[in-house]
């Protein structure tokens, strides 16, 4: 699987170069393992055509989203340059995007100013599971946020998904492990 491989950094959401100097140390391996048909990488301004918002359909509802739509919701991301950190796992064969995995900084005034991370919208293609994908998205993601110097990152998931969180280090903090929703009909 490459790092990165891409030169156009203007079209990309963050630096490609962030994940060369991340810790891999938990997923080289898994990297490796993956194959050269994967590539890992931010995402793209142009990945509206290659099937993004197609994968994001096998984690939730994401609606009609036209190309501009998709690209002025991109270059507001963007515009934040340290509180979307959107990665993809492009299959190089097919030119689609088959995995995906977000990290979003909040930036805080308790602990000193300090950075919290939160792992979002993990999700890999149903033809592509299996491949340890979701792992190395997963560790990614991790990674990305110590490097960002977040003191934590957590995540909501449904109590399906639990045991796979726990097994990649997540945990439930005793007497913190509730998440209360208002959702709002839009």
């Amino acid at each position: 699987m490459a790092h990165n491989g891409l030169n156009n950094e203007e079209t990309m959401l963050f630096d490609p170069e962030i994940l060369l100097n991340i810790d891999y140390n938990a997923v080289n391996a898994l990297m490796s393992s993956a194959g050269t048909d994967f590539k890992l990488r931010p995402l793209n301004r142009t990945d509206f055509s290659k099937g993004y918002l197609k994968l994001l359909q096998e984690l939730t509802t994401v609606g009609e989203i036209s190309q501009k739509q998709f690209e002025a919701q991109f270059d507001k991301m963007k515009l934040t340059s340290d509180g979307y950190f959107i990665i993809v796992i492009e299959h190089v064969p097919t030119q689609t995007i088959v995995g995906s995995s977000s990290l979003v900084i909040e930036h805080k005034f308790i602990r000193n100013c300090a950075k919290r991370a939160r792992l979002e919208d993990v999700v890999v293609s149903s033809n592509q599971r299996g491949k340890q994908l979701g792992k190395i998205l997963v560790e990614t993601v991790k990674a990305l946020s110590v490097y960002n110097g977040c003191y934590k990152i957590s995540l909501d998931c449904k109590d399906a998904m639990v045991p796979y969180y726990e097994s990649l280090g997540y945990k439930k903090e005793p007497g913190n492990a509730n998440t209360l929703v208002i959702r709002h009909n839009l």
